[in-house]
């Protein structure tokens, strides 16, 4: 909970009467650190946040992305439900402490609730049309225009480099007890060459995309229906892949990347359906033949690049993800190093399915 000078010193800087409002902490992100504001009546007004600069080095770039982004849609799409952060007094979208953190504060909207669990396919279609149509209105923005606020962040190439020297340099005792994993992950490589082959394509544009796409970052009213997208923090340039391949490892699977209960990870084809369904819809005709075809390669990426993460973490002792207990990240690797090999093993129902959603001539 904030010192309360610095809360009121926060406050003042946007205009906010500090006697006028109660501060409470929210939300289950890793990331960012969320509370809400509550005014005297107890009725939530709007969402402060904390910026970590550990992850995000350049919070200014945060900032750019949304004023670029949002001035684009008020523009070309003004019925669009997009929600920017409210300007300090100095017109600044950030206020920045003495301690050199980055502090924001957004309109809290009413009648919306957040899902941390995907709990029916309604709901992946759901969140799959909202990420779809949010990049589909931003498809005459030129992604040049927007900045890298996590760069390299899913360069498979790169993920796969850093693999091999986290591999290079690790301990004799950390290789030996990952050998199985080490070695699928290898076996799978060809996955870095093929998504370079298609970064080559005319036919694979650079997007706009959210890179973030669990289900938590969509806002729905009461009656499970998408409100908008929300946390774009990771809203910059990047592959239509990105965002369908998270939404595939983080939905499908009715276990996540912590359980420790490998046999609890498997996909569900139905959850695939609803997400290829739901982006199609917000797409409205907008990919390319070439893109069309990728959804299986979206899903397979995501996870291997996940798996990849995890395990080089693991052989890096644990620096980046952190590790509650021996073996954590190992365990993730391993769970979606499962989660790969399940959707594999389901090509055969996932293509009879993109058969039906995408007839020949589509």
């Amino acid at each position: 909970m904030f010192d309360p000078i610095t809360l009121q010193a926060l406050l003042t800087c946007f205009g906010l009467d500090p006697l006028d409002w109660h501060c409470v902490g929210f939300g289950t992100g890793l990331i960012n650190t969320t509370w809400v504001l509550k005014d005297r009546n107890g009725t939530i007004k709007y969402i402060l946040q904390k910026v970590n600069r550990q992850v995000f080095k350049q919070p200014e770039d945060i900032a750019h992305n949304l004023r670029v982004v949002g001035d684009h849609l008020a523009k070309r799409h003004p019925d669009y439900l997009f929600v920017r952060p409210v300007p300090a007094l100095d017109g600044e979208a950030f206020v920045r402490s003495e301690e050199g953190e980055y502090y924001r504060l957004f309109p809290f909207i009413g009648g919306s609730r957040t899902l941390d669990v995907v709990h029916k396919p309604e709901q992946a279609f759901e969140a799959a049309r909202s990420f779809a149509r949010f990049s589909h209105l931003l498809a005459d923005l030129d992604p040049a225009l927007l900045r890298d606020t996590l760069p390299h962040f899913h360069d498979l190439s790169r993920r796969y480099r850093a693999f091999e020297e986290a591999l290079d340099n690790a301990p004799a005792i950390l290789k030996a007890g990952a050998v199985a994993e080490i070695g699928t992950l290898k076996s799978h490589a060809g996955y870095v060459s093929d998504l370079e082959a298609l970064k080559r394509s005319p036919d694979f544009p650079l997007r706009v995309m959210h890179h973030d796409t669990k289900i938590s970052n969509i806002l729905f009213d009461r009656q499970d229906k998408a409100l908008c997208v929300i946390d774009l923090d990771t809203v910059m340039p990047g592959y239509f892949i990105s965002d369908v391949g998270d939404m595939m490892r983080t939905y499908l699977s009715p276990a996540s990347e912590e359980a420790q209960d490998l046999d609890s990870v498997h996909v569900r084809p139905e959850y695939f359906r609803a997400i290829v369904a739901g982006y199609l819809s917000g797409m409205e005709g907008g990919l390319t033949p070439l893109e069309r075809g990728q959804f299986l390669f979206a899903g397979r990426f995501m996870i291997y690049m996940q798996a990849l993460r995890f395990l080089t973490d693991f052989l890096e002792g644990d620096v980046y993800y952190g590790a509650r207990y021996p073996g954590h990240n190992l365990l993730r690797a391993k769970n979606q190093i499962r989660l790969l090999e399940s959707f594999n093993a389901a090509e055969g129902v996932f293509r009879g399915m993109l058969e039906a959603l995408l007839p020949v001539g589509a």
